[in-house]
This record gives C-alpha cells, sequence and structure tokens, in this order.
C-alpha cells in the first residue's frame, strides 16, 4: 500500500533559492511540490487555498517575512515549517515558532536532507498516529518519574541559619500536630508538615512509618523487641556514637 504524498511549498523572495529547494526535492517521490511563493502574502494565501503538510519558508521577503505570515494563520491550522535564512540570528525565534529545522544559506545536500527526512518523519507519525501514541508514553513516563522523585534533603531554618538536611541523616520523624520533629543523631528539627504528607515525599523504600506519629529510618534500625499487644520496640541509631532513640510501633 502507497503512503500518501506529501505536499510541500516554498516559499522565497530569490529565485535561485526557489530553484535550489526544488532540484533538492526532486529525487523524493513522495513530496509533491504544491506552489511556489516569492512574498509572506502570497505564502499565506497558498497555505489557506493548499493546505500544505510542508512549507519551506524564507525569513526575509518584503512587505511580510516569514515569522509575519504565519502570525497571520496564528488562528488556522499550520503546517510544518523548516525556515530558511542567510541570518543566523533569526534561528532562536524560529524555534520559538515551533519550526521543525532551520537552514541557514548556503545550505548542503546533506544538511538539507537531514531536514527533510525529520520533516517527513514528523508528518507521517501524525498521521499514523504514532505521534500521539508517543506523546502519551512520555507524558506516563513523566508521571511515573516524578511519583519516584522522593526529597533527598530538607531545607531547615532556625535562629536566623539556613542549612540544609540529608534525607539519609535522619534517623527517625515525630509528629507535633501541623510539623515534625526530624530527628538526627543528638539534633532535633522542627519542619512545618504533617507527617502524613511527609510520608508521601519519602522513599518508602528507605522510610517506614510504623504509627500514626512516627516514621522510620529503615537504615538506621539496630534492633527490634517485641512489645506489649503484639507492638515493637525499634532501637534507631545511623553512628556509631550517637544516642539510639526508642520508637514503638505496631506495623
Amino acid at each position: 500500500m502507497n503512503e500518501q504524498p506529501i505536499t510541500a511549498l516554498i516559499v522565497d523572495d530569490e529565485p535561485p533559492a526557489r530553484a535550489l529547494v526544488r532540484r533538492l526535492l526532486a529525487p523524493h517521490r513522495e513530496i509533491v511540490i504544491a506552489g511556489e511563493c516569492e512574498s509572506g502574502i502570497e505564502a499565506v494565501v497558498a497555505i489557506r487555498a493548499h493546505a500544505p503538510d510542508l512549507v519551506f519558508l524564507d525569513v526575509q521577503m518584503p512587505e511580510l517575512d516569514g515569522f509575519a505570515a504565519l502570525a497571520e494563520l496564528v488562528n488556522e491550522p499550520l503546517p510544518h515549517v523548516v525556515f530558511i535564512t542567510a541570518y543566523d540570528q533569526y534561528a532562536v525565534r524560529a524555534f520559538e515558532a515551533q519550526a521543525l529545522d532551520y537552514l541557514l544559506k548556503p545550505f548542503d545536500r546533506e544538511r538539507f536532507e537531514q531536514a527533510l527526512q525529520r520533516a517527513v518523519r514528523h508528518i507521517r507519525d501524525e498521521r499514523s498516529g504514532e505521534a500521539t501514541t508517543r506523546i502519551l508514553a512520555l507524558l506516563d513516563e513523566r508521571q511515573r518519574t516524578a511519583s519516584e522523585s522522593y526529597v533527598e534533603r530538607f531545607v531547615i531554618k532556625t535562629d536566623g541559619r539556613v542549612f540544609f538536611l540529608k534525607a539519609d541523616e535522619i534517623e527517625w520523624i515525630e509528629a507535633e500536630g501541623n510539623y515534625v520533629i526530624l530527628h538526627a543523631g543528638k539534633q532535633r528539627h522542627l519542619f512545618r508538615e504533617t507527617i502524613s504528607n511527609l510520608e508521601t515525599r519519602l522513599d518508602p523504600r528507605r522510610f517506614q512509618r510504623i504509627s500514626r506519629s512516627a516514621i522510620v529510618n529503615l537504615d538506621g534500625i539496630r534492633e527490634l523487641q517485641p512489645w506489649s499487644r503484639g507492638d515493637i520496640r525499634s532501637f534507631c541509631t545511623t553512628a556509631p556514637n550517637s544516642n539510639s532513640a526508642t520508637v514503638t510501633g505496631s506495623r
């Protein structure tokens, strides 16, 4: 089954420049040239009339430049665009205009082929629905990654000082109303966050909530002892010379 051709529009106020693009497109049977324009005004009319898949668009043209031409179509379906210009200062603006690529004159066949194949790939993906599938997969990956991004350090403000406390330095966490107390060795740091909210931000492979009021660092548990009514007591310490803490839980 033959794939649907890709229609292209060539827009440049210089005839030799249009001829070059036409010549470079000639070997590609999947590309059908829908027309050529020598001004931005003509380009706007042609895009509306032919709805091309791809436009090779010069930036600097009399009356209406390439950016202004696209601005005229801002509320209409836009083709994929490859900007062509002799001035590299327009590169950032070209990509801000959602251009697929940016060809700086004079360009050779290899650079043109690179831009063309990128455009063809985007258009084919869009038609087949693969682009949507890929975007959904990326969003899912971002959500999964975000859910696995746990807090690694805390910003502690005390006595006019601000310092950082690494999560793995914390032996256990104690609820204190809408605050928590972070126990790190002999130090106790008041931190403004509820224990329930903080629990969702901690890596469950390293921290475990063992009661309504306590979360322990699993790496810091030195000993577990049976306690009354099925509870246990955990003795926590993360440094040889630190004071151990006894935390009771029922998990």
